[in-house]
């Protein structure tokens, strides 16, 4: 049977609350999620909260009612709680009618079959949850193989990337690594390397990519080291026919993700 939670002052709140610090789902491997939809993309990928709190309001609605009973069939537990206290985890002052607390789930390159994608993404030093978010959003809408994060980007479990991930968080894999571990990985396989650069006359339209692409992205202030761009089989660049000298980490990964698709597709 579900439980009821009404108090602020409960230690279970207290504890799923301090996993909006990474310090807390480091040591926890919990990370939150929030709204109907993500909670439900990441139920049809096969991945159950190991806590789901819902308000009595929203405990109509039938996904809902699916999901409180997808966890306690999965040995979770369901919570009923008070708008108030959803607001408290998900530090919304309008929160969504659900919560749910996951195990974090981030895999190891040795996992990656690069064989299963035409398209991989990875990217250095990322350091902006939206732009990571959005980045997942253009992974699944391609059909990527997953996300490769080299060096210390931003926390792909934090509350903010996982929000703005819309749910692409469960369906694109995620793996971290350095830029050491990387690259033997990548040459030790097929596999093009792909670096978005400034300092090139290769148009990204006039390129030819070869599968596996692998779509290196460089950190969004600095761009990518020289050490990184010397490693890349291809560098290309998006003209910029404004004022502006660069797009957005995010909105040029999305921009070369659819033109590989684009050849790709013929």
């Amino acid at each position: 049977m579900p439980r009821e939670i009404t108090a602020y002052s409960n230690p279970l709140i207290k504890r799923i609350r301090s996993l909006r610090e990474k310090k807390h789902r480091r040591e926890e491997g919990l990370f939150l999620a929030e709204g109907l939809r993500i909670l439900t993309e990441a139920r049809e990928n096969g991945r159950i909260p190991e806590y789901l709190f819902y308000s009595r309001e929203g405990a109509g609605h039938p996904l809902v009612r699916t999901l409180i009973f997808d966890v306690e069939d999965s040995g979770g537990q369901a919570i009923e709680t008070v708008p108030d206290i959803l607001s408290k985890l998900s530090g919304k002052d309008n929160p969504q009618a659900v919560v749910g607390v996951f195990a974090e789930f981030a895999g190891a390159l040795g996992v990656l079959d690069r064989t299963s994608a035409d398209i991989w993404l990875v990217a250095e030093r990322l350091r902006d949850p939206g732009n990571l978010g959005t980045i997942l959003r253009t992974g699944d809408a391609v059909g990527a193989g997953g996300l490769i994060l080299i060096g210390e980007c931003v926390d792909p479990f934090s509350v903010e990337a996982v929000r703005a991930s819309m749910g692409a968080l469960f369906t694109v894999p995620v793996v971290m690594a350095e830029w050491s571990e990387f690259l033997p990985w990548l040459r030790s396989g097929p596999g093009q390397l792909v670096g978005l650069s400034l300092d090139t006359e290769n148009d990204y339209r006039a390129a030819k990519y070869d599968a596996p692409t692998f779509l290196l992205t460089g950190n969004e202030a600095q761009g990518m080291p020289a050490e990184m761009a010397a490693e890349c089989d291809l560098l290309v660049k998006i003209p910029m026919l404004g004022k502006a000298d660069s797009l957005n980490a995010a909105v040029a990964t999305a921009v070369m993700a659819y033109e590989v698709l684009a050849q790709r597709r013929g």
